[in-house]
C-alpha cells in the first residue's frame, strides 16, 4: 500500500537569485524582527542603574564637549545657529549612522550561533538593527526638538520648509548605513581584522562630516569634495531645514541619494553571495 506523499509548507534551498532580496520571506519573519529590535534594546540597558536614560546623557554630555573643544577653543563657525543646537543636530544624526552601521557590519561574525542552529532570512539580522537603532533615534530626537522649541520661541532660529524632508533624510541614511552595513559584514567573515579597521574608519569619517563644522566654512575644492560624502547632503539638508542655516542644495540630496542606491545594490549582491557559505569561513 502507497504511503500518501507528505507535503511541506516551505522549502529551503540554496538556489536563488544574487540580487533576490526575499522581502515577502522577510515580512513572514516580521515577528522575529520585532524580537530582535525587543533584545537589542533591553540587552542595551540591562544591568545599567540609569537604564533608557542614557539615551539622553549620551548626547547631552557629547554636546557640551563639543561646544567646548570646537565651539569656544577651535571656534569652529556655525553658521549663525546657537552653539548647542547646531552640535546637538549632529550628533542626533550621527549616533543614528554610526551605531546602524557598526551593528550591521556585526551581522555574520556576532550572529554565527544563531544561523548555524535555525534557518530564518538573513536580512531579518540587518534589519532589526537598523530598526532597533531607530528606536534610539526617536528618543534622542524628543531631546532635540525639546531644546529647538526654546530657541525658535526666542526667535533664535528660522526654520524653513525642508523639516518636512526629515524622514526622507532618516531612510536615505539607513538604507547607506544598511548598504554599507552589509557590504562589510560580508567581508568580516573572511577578514576579521576589518572589524577594527572600520571602526577607526568611522571615526575618522564623521571628521569629513559635517557634524561639528558647516560645509560653508571649508575652502572650495574641498567643498566640492565633500558634496560626495553621502552624508553631507543628509547633515546640511537637516540643519538647514530644522536650524535655517548651512550651505545646501537640492543637488547635494540627489547625489547622497544615487550613492545609497549604488552601495545599497553592491551589498544586497555580497550579502545574497556570502550568506550561502559565510559559516564554512565565520
Amino acid at each position: 500500500m502507497n504511503e500518501p506523499q507528505q507535503k511541506w509548507t516551505e522549502t529551503i534551498d540554496e538556489g536563488h537569485s544574487l540580487f533576490d532580496l526575499k522581502l515577502k520571506e522577510v515580512w513572514k519573519y516580521k515577528d522575529l524582527v520585532y524580537m530582535f529590535v525587543k533584545r537589542d534594546f533591553v540587552s542595551s540597558f540591562k544591568q545599567t542603574i540609569l537604564g533608557p536614560i542614557w539615551f539622553f546623557i549620551n548626547p547631552i554630555f557629547t554636546t557640551i564637549t563639543y561646544l567646548i573643544i570646537f565651539g569656544k577653543f577651535a571656534k569652529l563657525p556655525t553658521d549663525g545657529a546657537p552653539g548647542i543646537l547646531f552640535y546637538l543636530a549632529g550628533v542626533t544624526l550621527w549616533n543614528y549612522f554610526s551605531g546602524a552601521l557598526l551593528g550591521t557590519t556585526n551581522t555574520f561574525t556576532g550572529n554565527a550561533n544563531i544561523f548555524g542552529k535555525v534557518y530564518f532570512p538573513r536580512l531579518v539580522t540587518p534589519i532589526s538593527i537598523v530598526i532597533s537603532n531607530l528606536m534610539r533615534l526617536s528618543v534622542q530626537f524628543l531631546l532635540f526638538l525639546a531644546v529647538w522649541l526654546y530657541y525658535l520661541i526666542n526667535n533664535e532660529i528660522h526654520p524653513n520648509w525642508w523639516v518636512l524632508a526629515t524622514p526622507a533624510l532618516i531612510i536615505i541614511m539607513a538604507l547607506f548605513a544598511l548598504g554599507t552595513g552589509m557590504i562589510f559584514s560580508s567581508l568580516t567573515t573572511k577578514y576579521k581584522d576589518l572589524t577594527m579597521l572600520l571602526a577607526f574608519g568611522v571615526s575618522l569619517l564623521m571628521y569629513a562630516t559635517p557634524v561639528i563644522y558647516p560645509v560653508s566654512m571649508l575652502p572650495g575644492y574641498f567643498r566640492s569634495l565633500a558634496k560626495y560624502n553621502p552624508l553631507t547632503g543628509i547633515f546640511e539638508c537637516f540643519k538647514y531645514g530644522w536650524l535655517g542655516v548651512g550651505d545646501f542644495s537640492p543637488s547635494m540630496l540627489i547625489i547622497s541619494t544615487v550613492i545609497t542606491v549604488v552601495l545599497l545594490f553592491i551589498g544586497i549582491i555580497t550579502f545574497n553571495k556570502v550568506e550561502r557559505s559565510f559559516m564554512d569561513t565565520v
